[in-house]
């Protein structure tokens, strides 16, 4: 069962780091999250009985995974580091006005709540419909439509005020 297992692991690795990153914000945490992932995935694999629920299984560790880091940033708040920096190295890359609305767009992300930043990676990311969102978060839909509705306000109220 672990060569099925380990193979499953595998495919799904680069759709999870993309929503890793996302969810963290830069690639050194995403990847750092994404081990812990995979650590706990492999050693509770048999916890896992549908192979085509593997996936939010997976991410449903990864956000385990990632509220533990936040709550022990919030214990040691002097190792916590910001987007500022991320988002000024991947403004540089981007050509004519792209920089600075990358910045703008990173930042105003950075300053959402976990739950508004989530729900708006899960839809716009990963394109999770509203009831796939619901059941892998323990939500009822309309929960979901608000919090998007919310995120989105807030998003743009952000985006608006940094003009």
């Amino acid at each position: 069962m672990t060569a099925p297992f380990g193979a499953a692991l595998a495919e799904a690795l680069p759709r999870l780091r993309r929503y890793a990153i996302a969810l963290a914000g830069d690639v050194a945490t995403a990847d750092d999250l994404l081990q812990d992932c995979m650590e706990r995935a492999w050693k509770n694999q048999a916890a896992i009985t549908d192979e085509r629920a593997l996936f939010p299984w997976l991410r449903a560790i990864l956000h385990n995974v990632n509220i533990d880091r936040i709550r022990l940033r919030r214990r040691r708040p002097n190792e916590t580091e910001t987007l500022d920096a991320i988002a000024e190295t991947l403004a540089g890359s981007c050509a004519g006005d792209g920089p600075a609305l990358s910045m703008d767009v990173i930042r105003a992300m950075n300053r959402l709540s976990f739950e508004h930043r989530q729900i708006l990676l899960l839809v716009g990311v990963e394109g999770l419909s509203y009831s796939e969102i619901a059941g892998e978060l323990g939500i009822a839909v309309g929960t979901v439509m608000s919090r998007l509705a919310r995120a989105r306000e807030r998003l743009r109220a952000l985006l608006e005020e940094r003009r």
